[in-house]
Parts: C-alpha cells; sequence; structure tokens
C-alpha cells in the first residue's frame, strides 16, 4: 500500500542542512497497524505528514496504491488524498463555530456526494460512535475525550483506506486514551483500515502489530 524509498527531508541553514529525516525506508501493508515511536524532534510528526501527503520530503519516492504520488499532477494528488487517507490529529482540530455534526460532514462535502446521501452516512456514524445526542453541540461544549472522538468520526466518515493518527491520546486521560485506542483495534480488526500512529506512549505502541523506532530522522535498526 505505502512504499517509500530514500526519503530525506531538510532545511537549509546557511550552508548547512539541517537534516530531519535521512534515508527513510518503509513499506505498509493493507490492514496493518504499525506505531511510530521516537523521542521530540526525532521526525516522526514530519514522516506521517509526508506519508499523509500534507508535506514533501527534499528527495526519496513514494508510492501509495501503486502510484508515484510525485510523479502525478496535483489535482491527481488530491484525489488520492482526498479518497484515501483520514487525519487524526492530537489536538483535535475541529472547526470551533461548526456543531458535531457539521464538522463530521465536512470531509464529504469535498466529494460529490448527494445531500440525502451525506446526511445518512453522517447519522451512520454518529450512531457507531455513540454521538448522536451530541450532534447539534459545538466543539467547545464537549469535553477532550468527546472531541477527540468527533475528531476520528470525521477521519472516517469518507471510509479511508488509510488512517494517520498523531499523538491521538495526548491531550487525553488514561481512560480516554485506551477508549480512544480500543476503538482503533476495532476499526483496523473489523473495517480493515490501515493505521499508523505516532504516540510517545509504550502501552499505545502496543496496541500495533509492528513497532518503528525513530532517532534522529533515521529508523533504528533492530
Amino acid at each position: 500500500m505505502i512504499e517509500l524509498q530514500k526519503i530525506y527531508k531538510w532545511h537549509n541553514s546557511g550552508n548547512n542542512r539541517m537534516f530531519i529525516l535521512k534515508d527513510i525506508n518503509l513499506t505498509v501493508n493493507e490492514g496493518a497497524f504499525i506505531s511510530i515511536m521516537g523521542p521530540s524532534g526525532s521526525g516522526k510528526s514530519t514522516l506521517l505528514n509526508i506519508i499523509g501527503m500534507l508535506d514533501e520530503p527534499s528527495e526519496g519516492s513514494y508510492r501509495f496504491l501503486g502510484q508515484d504520488v510525485y510523479k502525478i499532477k496535483d489535482k491527481q494528488r488530491s484525489e488520492l488524498y482526498k479518497q484515501n487517507i483520514g487525519f487524526v490529529f492530537q489536538a483535535y482540530h475541529l472547526i470551533d463555530e461548526l456543531t458535531v455534526y457539521e464538522n463530521i460532514e465536512t470531509p464529504l462535502l469535498y466529494q460529490s456526494i448527494k445531500s440525502s446521501e451525506r446526511q445518512a452516512i453522517v447519522a451512520d456514524i454518529l450512531d457507531r460512535f455513540q454521538i448522536v445526542g451530541k450532534k447539534d453541540l459545538f466543539p467547545s461544549q464537549l469535553s477532550g475525550g468527546q472531541q477527540q472522538l468527533v475528531g476520528i468520526a470525521r477521519a472516517l466518515v469518507a471510509k479511508p483506506k488509510l488512517l494517520l493518527a498523531d499523538e491521538p491520546t495526548g491531550n487525553l486521560n488514561s481512560k480516554q486514551g485506551e477508549d480512544i485506542m480500543e476503538l482503533f483495534k476495532k476499526i483496523n480488526a473489523e473495517d480493515g483500515v490501515t493505521i499508523i500512529q505516532v504516540t510517545h506512549s509504550e502501552k499505545n505502541a502496543a496496541y500495533g502489530q509492528q513497532i518503528i523506532h525513530l532517532l534522529d530522522g533515521r529508523i533504528e535498526k533492530k
């Protein structure tokens, strides 16, 4: 599903190159659940953003679902992203002015889905996540755990093949964090969604079938 080859990311500082990622080679099969761990500044979020097409490397190649991401047109890349990738952020990134329902519906507005069909899809996911009673509330009226639940519902509403999660439980208490990780496990097992999460937590990392350790921008060889 994902094939990264010789990925480098750097910033130029004067005459020096400041490397964020160095020689990343990674293959991810469909249906996998992978955890990426490493200290702050090791390049975890940058790697996730490159996989999620939110950032580009300075060098290297990336194939996603058989397509060479950097050789297709921007419009095609955008379609590839919208149809296949969902993102969950540590800080939720919900739109404050929109209700829970409207936040979840947002990704569907970018696809040519009829209004009645959108309503059915959103109703289904509200029911699945047991947040029907919260649909008319605004993010500020929700707890952190509920906001993250809405963030995950929004990431999954368009039925992506790949879910990327950047410290998804970073702002939650341990019980809320556990609930979110159990939900990820279920989504991966029952729906076959491929999950790549970045985490500081050994406990959360253990939910993955494979743990990748990053240090100073490199994948540590075990």
